[in-house]
């Protein structure tokens, strides 16, 4: 076993105290080490005042001991994770005390005596927490919130501005710690797509402050020793991605076969795809339930349109963040041309004088949600015509989005690749057709073509460790691609626990992702039960929760044997399925409808209901 040469240890230990010390730290492995400082401390407590006193008469003065800041953070998909991960680590090499925590292994009962905290939380949705910061917002909402005049804090808020409730769940938590008596000691962050643009200020600030109300964690010479685990950084990142090849890019949802002429079909209606790429030589590794990231290149078509729209020449050079593009460049890889934010709204009202648009913007106005959720780019441009510059119009919109897709396999089964599920985006509206950006770019690719790709990991979203717990897996239209993944890896490791899958998509004959996979998977025994929600199939529809519902008596004995329960897909369908597992342990526990959602909120935080919404 080999070690990095001890660094030299300071007063108050003896010549033979450092030599025996530097042998055994030299010597001992990782186990050892931790052990080790364990039992010293805890001798060191033992120690009587008295006896502290005289055992370190001759060493330096000892530092005050300072309470820790602590940062909480609630993070979706991983950018909060990352932003909180990096204050961390300043606050540290700073030589500050602070703790890690992600919100749902947060102690809620310690924030009574919290003295400074910094929370970054992403919004979900229209305002919403994210799965890991349900319980941890539940609490500073509710009753049983301490006052907290103690209290300094900061908040940081990532979120969407396409979305009319941006970085919502923030705003309300900064707002209640105010209103619980903590002082705030930076005002609010939000942050948009373009993180960095507002959370490294905002760190950076932080920073100053817990520099100012912090005492050193310790001395500087000893501020500096290499922690026994250092975090390695990813290969690949959304930065930099690796070109993936693509070994297969097919269409698993069909036409409807109309039955009274030869070979009549109707028009495809849904266009769902698998897709699989081949991560060889990259190092990638993911575990079932992480995100694919993918960066895609705007479909050349929505770059010409755009470019007609604006009056502008794509050929035109602009120089903007320290690159030097020629202007349909910036528009087909480095800007977002589907998606609404505010601040481009704000823009086109501006350069246009559109006082409609403008009123829209109005804080509070309920229409502005309807407007991001119908037209793309593409729609308010030639809704609201103005005079744009190129540089003007690479300024105004958002950098491009990434997006991000649920890894549909296991490695144990498929090795060196990664699968992906996806629905082609296209519709029309506004009297032109429409489509998805990513989605198209690549429904579009062809085998042997190559795509960049990153892991992003998603902790909280995994199969039990313990293999023998059952697993109910929810997960309609493409939300079911994780899924297959856990399935595979279940059945390559061995599991005993049952595999529940409840699935849901408007038409059998055409919508029935993975069919023949899930009828193998039964009749091997991977697959144990599978019920089926069509909803356009009868006159009455049917969906998933409904699915949940008749059979709440089996849904809520499994979750009551120790069962694990995951979500996957629309926003809007988490909400459903959420109301009826509500209902379901409502039902069964007596009627109360309380300790329904406690017993929810205490499966959330257990670990053993877990959502991938979007």
């Amino acid at each position: 076993m080999s070690h990095a040469t001890a660094a030299p240890l300071p007063a108050p230990l003896t010549g033979d105290q450092a030599r025996l010390l530097s042998q055994f730290a030299a010597d001992a492995d990782r186990s050892a080490l931790l052990w080790a400082s364990g039992y010293l401390a805890g001798m060191a407590r033992a120690l009587t005042p008295t006896g502290l006193a005289l055992a370190t008469a001759a060493a330096q003065p000892t530092p005050i001991a300072v309470q820790p800041a602590t940062i909480v953070y609630g993070s979706q998909t991983g950018n909060a994770k990352r932003a909180a991960e990096a204050l961390h680590a300043q606050l540290e090499a700073a030589g500050l005390p602070a703790r890690l925590l992600r919100a749902d292994a947060y102690a809620t009962r310690e924030v009574a005596n919290e003295k400074l905290l910094y929370l970054i939380i992403s919004t979900q949705g229209e305002g919403d927490p994210p799965d890991d910061a349900i319980g941890f917002t539940e609490f500073l909402l509710g009753k049983r919130a301490p006052k907290l005049p103690q209290l300094k804090f900061a908040v940081l808020g990532l979120g969407d501005s396409s979305y009319a409730d941006f970085c919502g769940i923030a705003r309300t938590l900064d707002a209640r710690l105010a209103e619980l008596g903590a002082s705030r000691v930076l005002p609010l962050g939000e942050a948009d797509l373009d993180i960095d643009s507002i959370a490294t200020p905002w760190r950076e600030h932080a920073l100053a402050h817990a520099k100012e109300y912090l005492k050193p964690a310790a001395p500087a010479h000893l501020a500096t020793v290499t922690p026994l685990r250092p975090h390695a950084a990813p290969t690949w990142t959304q930065d930099a991605p690796f070109a993936a090849s693509v070994l297969a890019n097919q269409r698993i949802t069909g036409r409807e076969f109309k039955g009274t002429g030869f070979r009549r079909y109707a028009l495809v209606d849904k266009d769902i795809r698998h897709l699989e790429l081949s991560l060889e030589g990259s190092g990638l590794s993911y575990e079932p339930g992480d995100a694919l990231g993918i960066r895609h290149r705007n479909p050349q078509c929505l770059v010409a349109a755009v470019l007609v729209a604006t009056g502008l020449h794509g050929d035109a050079l602009v120089d903007h963040d320290g690159h030097s593009l020629p202007l349909s460049e910036w528009l087909s890889s480095h800007r977002e041309l589907t998606r609404l934010s505010r601040p481009l709204l704000a823009s086109v009202a501006e350069r246009s004088g559109a006082q409609d648009l403008a009123q829209l913007l109005q804080p509070g106005n309920a229409e502005l949600a309807t407007l991001l959720g119908t037209h793309q780019l593409i729609d308010v441009l030639r809704r609201w015509p103005a005079q744009w510059e190129a540089a003007s119009l690479v300024a105004a919109l958002r950098p491009q989005v990434q997006r991000l897709y649920s890894i549909a396999s296991s490695r144990k089964r498929v090795g060196e690749e990664a699968h992906v599920t996806f629905d082609v985006l296209h519709y029309s509206a506004h009297g032109t057709d429409h489509l998805g950006a990513a989605s198209s770019f690549l429904a579009a690719l062809d085998e042997d073509a190559s795509v960049p790709v990153y892991i992003e990991p998603n902790e909280r979203f995994r199969v039990p460790a313990d293999s023998s717990r059952d697993i109910l897996m929810i997960g309609p239209g493409t939300g079911v691609a994780p899924f297959r993944g856990f399935v595979q890896e279940r059945a390559e490791t061995g599991a005993t626990g049952r595999n529940w899958l409840l699935f849901g998509a408007r038409h059998f004959n055409t919508e029935f992702l993975y069919q023949t996979e899930w009828q193998e998977a039964l009749a091997k025994g991977e697959l144990h039960r599978l019920d089926l929600a069509f909803s356009r199939d009868q006159s009455q529809k049917i969906y998933v929760q409904d699915r949940l519902r008749e059979h709440g008596r089996e849904v809520y004995d499994w979750l009551q044997r120790g069962a694990h329960l995951y979500v996957c897909g629309a926003i809007g369908m988490g909400k459903d399925v959420h109301a009826a597992l509500l209902d379901i342990a409502s039902t069964h526990n007596g009627g109360d409808a309380g300790a329904a959602s406690d017993y929810l909120s205490q499966l959330q935080r257990e670990g053993r209901y877990a959502r991938d919404v979007y």
